[in-house]
């Protein structure tokens, strides 16, 4: 039989309908070369620290470019996938395409085109394709197509490509995209990218959509896209990278709504008798007629003492001018400028037209830098000037500094603007460079029900406060509350929900998308009830939701790892503004081992000798970090309330990995052996750098640690014989204290791509044939599955 050596193309994707879990919907391009076995490319990173192995006959490709055009008209969508990719080997390529189906029939109006030409293929059912999934993972000893065992496969015929040659591969189908809890999911497996030699100089999508119903929620679990809504009935979804290796697939999300407000529940319970979580989006209307927007008020409260001096001023008076000029008719606004002085543009509130717009620009451009810091004084003026509680209220409140004029104790200076807050204004601090007191603007606008917003050195402070105030400039609903009520649920059951981000009352704007994550305990029909304030009369919205018992797959495990973003962020805070707390710090610790999720204070799990589960030391560590909390300012105060504030307000789970830096091939290392680049980053809170860190790994829901075979006497497992001193294994959190002699007897031998291997492979759901499919070559894999302990090497 012939060998066949496969290179992973990526990005050529089929979509499934019906009720396929997203990540069986996942269909992925293949290439297969007619030569000798090779693993697929991989990206070397700088830094990951490889072991030298074999050279192998060069047989390479990088991915150049990845676009991705859909229309999705309600619930059908069209999608063109374009794919340059060039021969990096030294040798001719002769390639045929692989492309993975979720199930017989799935595609519609399938066509495929190289470099402009048509190339005919032939569809073979799952049985028949898993046979050639099979074959190629034993012939090349890579584990990496174990993905799509289990799928259907689409094969073209033979194509050639020369040397330092590049192709175009472009892909067109039709497909009709699954429907579930009203929200309508197209899924794009963009992971599949990440088998290429060098990073993709650019990775593109443009979505169009289009619905005879208005759309309102708009939503990515796993990318920070930009979203455009032209109208009520148009959304376009775009999303460019540079220099990326992707490692996370493309997932969207839309829904429809004929309402003022239109809202979806997404709920997952991933094990019975443990708590499910879920997921709220709420949309208003896209926009609305002028004279029904709510009239509010901005308070700007601006910093022009000394330190602002220079680019800082300037930047400072083009955000004040830019929020001046997109205040509405019948808005109220002032400008509170301090130093060592406190004084305002007018007495009391000013209308806003035209006339005062003018005047207000002017008084901007008077400012200038000098004196001290006088925040207490500032902020007690401005907030004393706002009376009228029946519309929306809000301070931009703008400093560089530390507090050196009048009051200077945080704790007073903070407790002085909540009690001047009598009509609960929402405070949104901007503290920019690292001279600042993040610790104080943190308290003072969790206080005053707003968020704070750090400005590096290198960034643009208009920028910042246009952004945020262009989210806020509408508001639809103020004072927005989120209740559940539940069928059947007794009073001695307790409340329905719990630990419910963000917490407290919100405001809701026009354009913006509502994202609130909770837990449950009892499953069942429930009705979420949205109520709000518009012009001082309440609002009230009613939406059916379900929550449900037990979840069969994982298509809605990014909701649980949302939440424990949202909730780390939380605990954080607290940490931060009241003082340490054992059982808070125990819940970071967990929350952090048991989904991978890496911060400042438990980046020692990053560390290849530390052990995930070594409960006393883990506390130890992160306490000992923790008491960098008590540090307000400089680089490494703002840096650990920038990194705060990321985790309080995710809005997606993110994909399983950043763009990393990746670094060509050299002598004695081939770009491909192991598994595709998952590696995880923190945030090092002394330097402001993100640190990657290959040791954690993500894989869709899952955390995998990677720790030296040779450190059995601090990683928690044995070592293996001398000669595997220099490997790794890879342990997940429910295997991370197996010992490999001590254990013996509990844990199964398996070695790869023999038959035991692929026994094992074909019990195994999806989600776990992917870590599987990711094991490295210099490692070794202890992983639990169906109650049974397995070592894979």
């Amino acid at each position: 039989m012939r060998r066949l050596l496969v290179a992973m193309l990526g990005l050529l994707v089929a979509l499934s309908s019906g009720v396929v879990a997203p990540r069986e919907a996942a269909a992925q391009g293949v290439l297969i070369f007619t030569s000798h076995p090779a693993p697929l490319p991989r990206p070397i990173h700088s830094h990951v620290a490889r072991i030298p192995i074999p050279v192998m006959p060069v047989s390479s490709y990088k991915i150049k470019e990845l676009a991705v055009q859909a229309r999705i008209v309600d619930q059908v969508a069209r999608v063109q996938v374009s794919q340059s990719f060039v021969n990096t080997g030294s040798q001719q390529m002769e390639v045929q395409f692989l492309f993975p189906l979720p199930y017989d029939g799935a595609i519609d109006k399938l066509t495929l085109l190289v470099d402009g030409k048509e190339f005919p293929g032939k569809l073979m059912a799952a049985k028949e394709a898993r046979s050639i999934y099979e074959s190629i993972v034993r012939s090349n000893k890579d584990p990496a197509l174990l993905e799509w065992m289990g799928m259907g496969l689409f094969q073209t015929s033979v194509f050639p490509v020369p040397p330092g040659a590049e192709r175009k591969i472009v892909l067109n189908y039709n497909q009709l995209l699954k429907k579930d809890r009203g929200l309508t999911d197209f899924l794009f497996p963009l992971s599949t990218a990440k088998y290429t030699s060098h990073a993709v100089e650019k990775v593109e999508f443009q979505i169009a959509i289009e619905s005879a119903i208005d759309i309102k929620n708009v939503y990515s679990p796993t990318h920070t896209v930009d979203i455009k809504r032209p109208d009520a009935k148009h959304a376009v979804v775009s999303y460019t990278r540079s220099n990326e290796v992707p490692t996370g697939d493309f997932r969207l999300m839309f829904d429809v709504d004929k309402g003022a407000v239109g809202a979806s529940v997404i709920s997952y319970k991933p094990k019975e008798g443990e708590d499910g979580y879920f997921l709220l989006l709420a949309s208003p209307q896209v926009k609305a007629a002028d004279a029904e927007r709510p009239k509010k008020t901005v308070m700007f409260v601006v910093d022009r003492s000394g330190s602002m001096s220079g680019k800082k001023i300037e930047q400072a008076k083009s955000a004040l001018k830019f929020v001046l000029n997109n205040l509405r008719e019948g808005d109220m606004f002032n400008i509170v400028a301090y130093d060592g002085n406190v004084e305002s543009f007018r007495p009391e509130l000013e209308r806003y037209n035209d006339e005062t717009r003018k005047s207000a620009i002017g008084y901007v451009e008077g400012l200038y830098p000098g004196g001290g810091t006088n925040i207490h004084g500032a902020l007690t003026t401005a907030l004393a000037q706002l009376k009228d509680s029946s519309r929306p209220n809000y301070v931009l409140f703008l400093t560089d500094g530390l507090p050196t004029i009048g009051v200077t104790n945080e704790g007073q200076i903070a407790s002085g603007a909540k009690e001047a807050n009598k009509i609960r204004a929402r405070i949104l601090s901007f503290g920019v460079g690292y001279d600042v007191n993040s610790r104080l603007l943190d308290r003072i606008s969790r206080d005053g029900f707003g968020l704070s917003e750090y400005v590096r050195p290198d960034e643009d402070l208009e920028a910042h406060v246009s952004t945020v105030y262009s989210n806020i400039s509408a508001p639809v609903l103020t004072d927005v509350t989120v209740n559940f009520e539940l069928d059947g649920l007794k009073p001695e059951d307790g409340p329905p929900v719990n630990r419910i981000y963000p917490k407290g009352n919100f405001d809701l704007f026009e354009g913006q998308q509502l994202v609130v994550v909770g837990r449950y305990k009892k499953p069942g029909a429930a009705k979420v009830i949205i109520k709000g304030h518009v012009s001082g009369a309440e609002q009230k919205y009613d939406f059916g939701a379900n929550l449900i018992d037990k979840s069969h797959d994982e298509s809605y495990a990014f909701v649980e790892k949302l939440w424990a973003m949202r909730r780390i962020g939380e605990i954080i805070d607290q940490l931060d503004l009241s003082g340490q707390n054992n059982e808070l710090v125990k819940e970071l610790v967990d929350l952090s081992t048991k989904h991978g999720i890496l911060t400042p204070y438990t980046s020692f799990l990053a560390d290849e000798t530390s052990r995930p589960l070594a409960s006393a030391d883990n506390l130890r560590l992160t306490r000992d970090s923790l008491s960098a909390l008590s540090e307000s300012s400089g680089v490494s105060g703002v840096s650990q309330r920038f990194e705060k504030r990321k985790f309080q307000s995710a809005t997606n789970a993110g994909s399983s990995a950043k763009a990393l830096p990746a670094a060509a091939p050299s002598a004695g290392q081939s770009a491909g052996f192991g598994g595709g680049v998952a590696s995880n980053t923190y945030r090092d809170a002394k330097t402001d750098k993100e640190v990657a860190a290959d040791s954690v790994r993500q894989y869709g829901n899952q955390a995998v640690y990677a720790r030296r075979l040779s450190e059995s006497k601090t990683s928690g497992v044995a070592s293996g014989p001398a000669d595997k001193a220099e490997q790794q294994i890879v342990v997940t959190p429910e295997t991370a204290d197996l010992d490999l002699d001590k254990d013996k007897a509990n844990i199964e031998v398996v070695d790869r791509y023999t038959d035991p291997y692929f026994a094992l492979i074909n019990a195994n759901t999806l989600a776990e044939n992917q870590i599987l499919s990711q094991q490295r070559v210099d490692e070794q894999l202890l992983i639990k599955l169906r109650g049974k302990n397995y070592l894979v090497r």
